[in-house]
């Protein structure tokens, strides 16, 4: 049997089966927890927030255009959340890659019992500039970058998600990474 779509399965939800509810939130929750942790640099609103997009998703399927994909609507919904937040907030994150403990999730991926301690010495090295060279781009771009880099957002996914024009996205995200590398040759000069 092969699998249905996310399309399909907020449809069967919609006819009553309260299982496909539940095989969109086990294959989202992590995508969007992640995403949400991303932008708002916080470990416990990131828990919050994700429950939050959840439940306006829940509250919101009837209006899901099922012609579009759901995936971009979800992520919408997730930066609409994570955007509210930081507006009451009043602040921007200012580390995109660490948690409330200091861990760096960049540097726990980058850790392989088969690499030796010199090696991993110079990846958390990168990961320490990399985090660093982001937190000093603006949030617009640090969004695109972790979508495209990240998630693994296709650009017109992310033109939805973001709800700007497909050329406006690509400009974005080649600015994004002309930034990244200023940012890295300054910090090496």
């Amino acid at each position: 049997m092969q699998e249905k779509t996310d399309e399909e399965l907020v449809y069967d939800f919609l006819r009553g089966d309260e299982n496909a509810l539940k095989i969109l939130i086990q294959k989202y929750l992590n995508p969007v927890f992640r995403f949400v942790r991303r932008m708002v640099a916080d470990a416990l609103a990131a828990e919050d927030l994700t429950q939050e997009v959840f439940v306006r998703t829940w509250k919101n399927l009837k209006k899901f255009d099922r012609k579009k994909k759901f995936k971009t609507w979800i992520f919408s919904i997730a930066k609409n959340a994570a955007i509210d937040y930081l507006r009451i907030k009043k602040a921007i994150p200012l580390s995109a890659f660490e948690d409330s403990e200091g861990e760096n999730s960049i540097v726990n991926t980058l850790a392989d019992d088969e690499i030796l301690p010199d090696e991993i010495a110079i990846r958390a090295d990168a990961a320490r500039q990399l985090s660093a060279a982001l937190e000093r781009l603006a949030p617009k771009y640090r969004l695109v970058l972790s979508l495209h880099y990240q998630e693994e957002l296709t650009f017109l996914e992310m033109s939805e998600v973001l709800r700007e024009p497909l050329n406006t996205v690509k400009s974005r995200l080649r600015r994004a990474l002309i930034q990244l590398k200023k940012v890295f040759e300054q910090t090496n000069r």
